[in-house]
């Protein structure tokens, strides 16, 4: 059990590395691709390799013993989860720098935690919900570029609002997420949510993008080509994988709790692959944000020794 749970951990750090990369490579592929084409290539080619996955494993023979229950909590998770969240993700990063955009990351387990009290009645203590208020804070903070105000509706870019839509979809995902996990591991939701996702997001693609969109797709350049096959094989293969898992083996609120390390990488891959500045409101608000959320994490860890 130590070991597992050793290994979990891990998975996650290395969860968070991958969705840190994915604003960068995600920014590069919405401004050269039309993104519900974009976002549909890339779930397809996840659904391969996780299709491949779960050929290996052995669990193939598994989808065929799922009650209709069950299908139908996968379908709502790669509703929100993967046709949602990709069309808001790529929208935003049209118009929104990668390492700004990923501080939205912060309001996850923000969100997560809220729902998880009202529709799980998880316990919260005042650590955890201190965390909260400052990673929210932090978070806006960052997305307002040091002014609260241009968040209001009659101030804030599009982007920034598209940004709050990523935010809503990741949660409904994890909720929907812990309750599809009580009877399907891991691998199994990720590639069917994945798989589901992708037609979705095919037949959104073919529908008001048109059939123009995948014709101008071969004139992309490389590095689209290399970033959304980045994102198709890390962001999405490995990094959906390794998050649910880590939702089964520790709990939705413990698996979110290493989205805290997601806009550190964001902020430093964008730096580094884009060259885009890291400004001071950037760097105070995110301060602020990761410091809830760990706040909030180890508020949760006291209230579980308690319990202990």
């Amino acid at each position: 059990m130590t070991f597992r749970k050793s290994s979990t951990h891990l998975g996650l750090i290395a969860m968070a590395a991958l969705w840190g990369a994915s604003w960068p490579w995600g920014r590069v592929v919405a401004q050269a691709m039309p993104p519900l084409a974009a976002a549909s290539l890339r779930f397809l080619l996840a659904s391969v390799v996780l299709l491949l996955w779960l050929c290996r494993s052995g669990r193939m023979g598994g989808l065929r013993a799922l009650a209709v229950r069950q299908w139908l909590g996968l379908a709502c998770a790669a509703a929100v989860g993967v046709l949602g969240y990709s069309i808001f993700f790529l929208l935003a990063l049209q118009t929104v720098p990668a390492g700004k955009a990923a501080m939205v990351v912060a309001l996850n387990p923000v969100l997560t935690m809220l729902f998880a009290v009202l529709l799980f009645r998880e316990a919260v203590n005042a650590v955890m919900c201190a965390g909260l208020v400052l990673a929210v804070t932090g978070a806006l903070y960052a997305l307002g570029g040091g002014a609260f105000t241009a968040l209001l509706p009659a101030s804030s870019g599009v982007g920034e609002l598209l940004l709050l839509g990523c935010a809503g979809c990741w949660v409904a995902y994890t909720l929907i997420g812990r309750l599809v996990l009580t009877s399907v591991d891991a691998l199994t939701t990720t590639t069917v949510t994945a798989a589901m996702g992708a037609a979705l997001l095919l037949a959104a693609s073919l529908v008001l993008e048109g059939p123009a969109a995948w014709a101008g797709l071969p004139a992309a350049p490389a590095n689209a080509w290399y970033s959304l096959v980045a994102l198709a094989l890390g962001a999405t293969a490995l990094a959906y994988a390794w998050y649910l898992h880590g939702v089964r083996v520790l709990g939705a609120g413990a698996a979110a709790a290493y989205m805290s390390l997601v806009p550190l990488w964001g902020m430093l891959f964008s730096s580094i692959w884009l060259g885009e500045t890291i400004t001071a409101s950037l760097l105070g608000g995110g301060a602020a944000a990761i410091l809830g959320m760990l706040l909030m994490y180890w508020g949760r860890l006291r209230m579980a020794q308690k319990s202990a």
